[in-house]
């Protein structure tokens, strides 16, 4: 069923008061498919649809829903309700919804819930929202080294309901020392009798809580873990991260690259739920930065105002000699951006990445000049057809060579590298790629 006439069914079923259908629909849609309703919808109707849901069933669908949505929603029930929901939560998802809430709000609803489910949103709460320790969730299942594997399985069993994925079982001292890790499949076929000590696996790949969380999600998805186990300074255990946190990480980074390379500051709320006043707060201070930065290229316009009037024919090329270096520039800054992000290139790599996109910045120069002349030489004669030629390889190099250095050096200096965005290096490149065109034509052009 398509989204749009699943939302006319659920809103038909809802203003008819028609409990018996949305129940039956709850038996046929999954948490995800009601996430994608539930923000669309008024919240009236999201008030009744709560009322008719199973509580496990409204728990499922807050997990999927974007934090600040389901904040929202739990807004609207009473303390003991959001308390109860946010106890059928995964640990790390309620602490995701409690940070979006007010925090009067948040100490009223925590002090309803059951003391050692609060004391584990609590933990979360301490630690930054982008960190590996604000991402990973404690419930997670820990053995000592001295159970036998019957032990363990048995130990197993008991708190499997309450662990996030068991896939993994941890080896853990009495301090909670992270020893090493049990594969589940391994310890379910080997004898009974076995040590967990001789079964474990000493070398476990793990990450600091303070760590970023796209540091941590890299490793998780480098390695192709299913969990990745967080500890502290000492080593102790203190949860892990699995993949659909970490797959709701790598979202929100890619969107916020893509956002910041089209030259606007990342939305912290769903598109079908930002205002007009926000769209307009997060686009209006790079625009105006490009607007005042784009009087660069009217000053280099005035500055040879005399050399166009003497050789008009030079002013037909200058949109593909600006829109070449522009387009030359985007390209390398989109390709750079995404390569670091996934950890393929670092600043030490500089010279190697210079190298490597003057290379292919030459190539790509060489082969549009050949066309640049052409079609110069065939309209305008040979010498302004040199100057077009000449001016799209050197272009194309400086081109090539600012988006390829900004990012990396930009990394180095602690800001995020896709503010580099495409419309900062096209406006760059317009202003410089001018004065080099018109300095061209006047070594070239003896009338000017």
């Amino acid at each position: 069923m398509e989204n749009d006439d699943l939302l006319a069914d659920v809103r038909g079923l809802l203003a008819e008061r028609e409990e018996s259908g949305i129940v039956g629909l709850a038996d046929r849609l999954g948490p995800s498919e009601w996430a994608d309703l539930v923000p669309r919808l008024d919240p009236t109707e999201v008030a009744v649809l709560l009322e008719w849901l199973p509580e496990a069933e409204i728990a499922e669908v807050l997990e999927e829903l974007d934090p600040a949505n389901a904040a929202a929603i739990l807004r609207t029930l009473s303390r003991n309700e959001a308390a109860d929901l946010l106890e059928t939560m995964d640990p790390d998802d309620a602490t995701d919804v409690v940070e979006e809430l007010p925090d009067a709000e948040a100490e009223q609803i925590l002090g309803e819930m059951e003391p050692a489910e609060a004391a584990e949103i609590r933990e979360l709460l301490a630690y930054p929202p982008d960190s590996a320790g604000g991402l990973m969730t404690p419930a997670f299942v820990a053995v000592s080294p001295d159970l036998r594997a019957d032990q363990a399985i048995t130990a197993l069993r008991q708190v499997a309901e309450e662990a996030e994925m068991v896939n993994y079982v941890y080896v853990i001292d009495d301090a909670e020392h992270l020893l090493g890790v049990l594969s589940l499949h391994n310890l379910v076929l080997t004898r009974p009798d076995t040590p967990v000590r001789d079964l474990m696996a000493p070398e476990v790949i793990r990450i600091r809580a303070d760590a970023d969380q796209e540091t941590a999600a890299r490793l998780l998805t480098d390695h192709n873990l299913l969990a990745l186990p967080v500890v502290d300074p000492e080593d102790h255990l203190l949860g892990i991260i699995t993949q659909d946190d970490v797959a709701d990480v790598l979202e929100e980074e890619a969107t916020e690259d893509i956002e910041r390379l089209g030259g606007s500051q990342p939305l912290d709320t769903p598109y079908r739920l930002a205002g007009v006043p926000l769209l307009v707060r997060r686009r209006l201070g790079w625009l105006l930065f490009l607007f005042v930065a784009g009087f660069l290229t009217s000053s280099v316009l005035n500055s040879y105002e005399a050399d166009l009037k003497t050789v008009a024919a030079l002013t037909a090329f200058i949109p593909l000699i600006i829109g070449t270096g522009g387009n030359v520039g985007s390209q390398t800054v989109t390709t750079l951006v995404r390569a670091m992000a996934v950890g393929e290139i670092q600043l030490r790599d500089i010279g190697w990445v210079v190298a490597k996109e003057l290379a292919v910045g030459l190539t790509m120069g060489l082969v549009m000049a050949l066309i640049a002349f052409g079609r110069a030489r065939y309209s305008e004669g040979s010498e302004v057809g040199l100057v077009v030629a000449a001016t799209i390889i050197v272009v194309t190099l400086w081109s090539a060579t600012v988006a390829a250095v900004l990012p990396l050096v930009l990394r180095r200096l602690r800001v995020d590298p896709a503010v580099v965005s495409a419309p900062l290096i096209t406006t760059l490149v317009d202003a410089t790629g001018l004065l080099i065109y018109l300095t061209i034509a006047r070594l070239v052009i003896e009338d000017i």
